[in-house]
């Protein structure tokens, strides 16, 4: 990928198979206008939109199968739960878990963190135990480790990144110790854009016998991830980054540990027998899974990960590399503006300021030109303490984006400038 970005940015637009403005008309958000002009949406790594098959997946469940599931007796119920046990299957699948019993339906990403955080930490975090992070993390991959090393009186410690937005494994052999309970961390940057080394760490972390929690909220959707491969011992996600309904998410973990961890939520469906006096739980993986779900939710996610299946995980990875190198080719281009996180190895995120100008003026002046991206801190903060700035603005790429969509990004911040000048 991209070592030195002056050297080594492409001098012209690249040609590709991959036939963009097909994929557009499965958007039917992407043909609307923002102010008179047409959206160019570049706030994928917030969200993604949803195409065509997903959201009328969601109106023939509400329709015609609209039921509670594992419940019932009758045909909708029996129709709804075979639905609904039919993404647990596209999910195993897609990201190469061993069994269905590994596939956790959760809220989102942010959810299956909180959940694992709680019942790892119940039964395995006690008073002088050490978590280690990094310092690139999401706020919800800070947190809910802060939370818990402060109720259990735990340690939490991270390894830093360098001024390239990258780690410092280095550190990471010096962070270990006998106390050194789990590993959580990022497998991309939201903020940054880079892609973390995560078979190596799992590897290291294994080597000393510490478990890992890999969070994919920023990769699941860019190129593929099997966890078998990988060695996780715990992987999370969540639907509506990969074209899914919102309010949908995913922990994996292998059967084994998962067996060991005690239940997070109590109620409905988790259970086996409930008496006065005691309750025995549920088998994997309905022991995570209190309650009435989002079952439209989780079989719309099932007919998002069948279209990206559809388009190709590797069509998609390189379709966006492409988006990334001409945006970074265009942007550079452009005085005053610095990119903040250079990795050699990044997925399609751009983070940068222009000098003298807040983000926020940015992302404002921006969105009047009809270019919707992010602006702040990105629920990051402690990588903008790392580069001590307030905030980035941000353009977050999916395979839906265009180079003429590009051109429009760069125009538009020619325009921030001149507004400023």
């Amino acid at each position: 990928m991209i070592n030195n970005l002056k050297e080594s940015l492409v001098e012209e637009k690249v040609n590709t198979f991959f036939n963009v403005e097909a994929v557009r008309k499965d958007f039917p958000i992407l043909e609307r206008t923002i102010y008179g002009k047409p959206l160019v949406y570049l706030d994928n790594a917030a969200t993604t939109h949803k195409p065509k098959v997903v959201i009328e997946r969601l109106k023939e469940y509400y329709e015609s199968e609209n039921s509670n599931i594992h419940r019932g007796v009758h045909y909708l119920s029996q129709l709804a739960t075979n639905k609904f046990e039919e993404t647990r299957e596209k999910v195993r699948k897609f990201i190469n878990a061993s069994s269905v019993k590994e596939i956790i339906f959760t809220k989102g990403a942010t959810d299956s963190i909180n959940l694992f955080a709680s019942s790892f930490g119940r039964k395995f975090i006690s008073e002088g135990d050490e978590i280690i992070i990094t310092q690139m993390e999401h706020h919800a991959n800070i947190v809910p480790w802060q939370m818990l090393c402060e109720a259990n009186k735990a340690v939490l410690k991270y390894i830093p990144i360098d001024d390239n937005g990258e780690l410092i494994l280095s550190d990471l052999e010096k962070l270990i110790t006998p106390k050194t309970k789990l590993i959580s961390f990022l497998h991309v940057s939201n903020s940054l854009g880079t892609i973390n080394p995560a078979k190596e760490i799992i590897s290291i972390a294994h080597k000393h016998g510490i478990k890992v929690l890999l969070d994919g909220a920023q990769s699941i959707q860019h190129s593929k991830v099997d966890v078998r491969d990988l060695d996780a011992d715990f992987f999370v996600f969540s639907g509506h980054k990969i074209y899914g309904p919102t309010g949908t998410g995913v922990l994996y973990g292998k059967e084994s540990l998962l067996n060991e961890l005690p239940p997070y939520q109590g109620g409905g469906d988790m259970i086996r027998v409930v008496t006065m006096e005691k309750t025995s739980y549920n088998e994997l993986p309905y022991k995570f899974e209190a309650g009435t779900p989002n079952i439209a939710g989780i079989i719309g996610l099932g007919t998002a990960i069948d279209y990206v299946n559809t388009i190709g995980l590797e069509n998609i990875s390189n379709y966006e590399h492409e988006l990334l190198v001409y945006a970074e080719k265009k942007l550079l281009e452009i005085e005053g503006v610095k990119i903040i996180g250079t990795a050699k190895n990044k997925a399609a995120v751009i983070s940068f300021v222009l000098e003298g100008i807040h983000p926020h003026d940015v992302g404002t002046i921006l969105d009047s030109e009809g270019v919707a991206i992010r602006a702040g801190h990105h629920c990051t903060q402690p990588i903008m303490q790392r580069f001590g700035i307030p905030a980035t603005a941000r353009a977050s790429f999916s395979f839906y984006n265009t180079m003429e969509e590009v051109d429009q990004l760069a125009l538009a911040i020619k325009k921030v400038f001149e507004v400023f000048k």
